[in-house]
């Protein structure tokens, strides 16, 4: 079989199986599979597919049908142009994400915070993006700090990012430590939007960087607590919220004495992150 006819039956057997975009899930895979980069995928499309792969291919397609995603398949996934290792014990790192980014580095910054680091992307991206630049990323999760151990070891930040398991400031080392920017991706789903969930999302990611199991804006309210104790002056904390918090957001971080509250539209135009500033500076 030709990897042009294997794919072929791969795009088919996924579009029967409802997978949404089932052709570019198809190439992906079939890529990581030949090991050949997907934008080159097409040269190779004509040659054969040898036996033994031909059989892994055909065992992701039907894990993919099951709706396991496809970053847990290959173990990766890239993010603002850098590939991450993922794993089922992290947050898968989502394009949306990108523009918590964006807002990042649109100021300067010597030292960030990033809560709820999970796969460690976000603060990773931040100081590989930022010459001269510190980090922190700390996490509840052990499992989901040693896929950040991973990645921060790979992209080579072993002496700019630091690593620490805890909840929300509590892991802060040395405590009372200040930043001039904190950033979160916290668990924003509410619990009775769980069920709702694509497959992908609620059957195989961690419950745990999801929801909080309740209204879905206990992270905001402890994150907005300790703003003012570990944010320098002036300092910018930055948090991805649901397209639909923004108001109840905004109120939280305003209650706490933050102030210049703004909210950031991703690409397709829904709110997806809310800045705010800490007096002074």
């Amino acid at each position: 079989m030709t990897g042009s006819e294997a794919l072929a039956a791969a795009t088919r057997a996924l579009t029967a199986a409802g997978i949404p975009d089932a052709g570019r899930d198809a190439r992906r895979l079939l890529a990581h599979v030949l090991k050949v980069p997907a934008g080159r995928l097409t040269l190779f499309l004509p040659e054969p597919v040898p036996p033994d792969l031909g059989v892994i291919y055909n065992v992701l397609i039907e894990r993919r049908c099951e709706r396991v995603p496809v970053s847990h398949l290959t173990g990766r996934r890239l993010f603002y142009g850098r590939d991450f290792l993922v794993t089922p014990e992290v947050l898968d790192p989502r394009p949306e994400t990108e523009t918590l980014i964006e807002a990042a580095l649109a100021a300067p910054f010597a030292n960030v915070l990033d809560l709820g680091t999970g796969s460690g992307c976000i603060v990773l991206t931040l100081v590989a993006e930022t010459p001269g630049s510190r980090g922190m990323g700390v996490d509840i999760s052990p499992e989901a700090l040693n896929v950040a151990y991973w990645n921060r070891n790979a992209l080579r930040l072993e002496d700019r990012v630091r690593l620490a398991t805890g909840h929300w400031y509590e892991a802060v080392d040395p405590p009372g430590s200040r930043f001039d920017l904190v950033v979160s991706n916290p668990p924003y789903i509410a619990r009775v939007e769980m069920p709702d969930l694509a497959p992908e999302v609620r059957d195989h990611e961690p419950a745990l960087a999801l929801t909080d199991g309740a209204d879905g804006l206990s992270a905001y309210r402890a994150i907005a607590a300790g703003a003012a104790a570990h944010l320098l002056p002036g300092g910018r904390l930055l948090v991805e919220i649901g397209p639909t918090q923004a108001t109840e957001v905004t109120a939280i971080l305003a209650a706490q004495g933050l102030h210049k509250l703004r909210v950031i539209p991703d690409l397709d135009g829904r709110d997806r992150v809310l800045q705010a500033v800490l007096p002074g500076g």
